[in-house]
């Protein structure tokens, strides 16, 4: 059996997928890109306020599932350069305090909305 969430307070998904999924104790959050859930725009000034955006719809999903950053087991970060580790690494590092979750960051050509950074995360209840 699977639960789907869904929150106002992250951005409405922009294909045939779910912001999260909750099944068998683990919550499957999908790939989150830098749009503010309040006005529907990419933030694009700089990678930092893009990883926050990202960080902070993952937030967002989390709690509508009653979970926090501690919950998460497995995140998978998804760069246009690699040149933007160190700032996302910063930014990410900043949600999590001890027990970090496994995770791979890894370089693609493209990404939805031609964003420079996309995370998702499996988290446990």
């Amino acid at each position: 059996m699977k639960t789907i969430i869904n929150t106002n307070n992250a951005p409405a998904p922009i294909g045939p997928y779910s912001q999260a999924t909750l099944a068998g104790g683990f919550l499957f959050v999908s790939g989150q890109i830098p749009i503010d859930p309040l006005s529907g725009e990419l933030i694009s000034s700089d990678i930092k306020a893009e990883a926050t955006q990202v960080m902070e719809n993952i937030k967002a999903i989390l709690t509508e599932a009653g979970l926090g950053f501690d919950n998460i087991v497995k995140t998978s970060i998804f760069l246009t350069d690699l040149q933007n580790f160190v700032q996302v690494n910063e930014v990410y590092g900043t949600y999590f305090t001890t027990d970090f979750p496994a995770r791979e960051t890894i370089q693609v050509s493209a990404l939805p909305k031609g964003v420079n950074v996309e995370i998702s995360v499996i988290a446990i209840k």
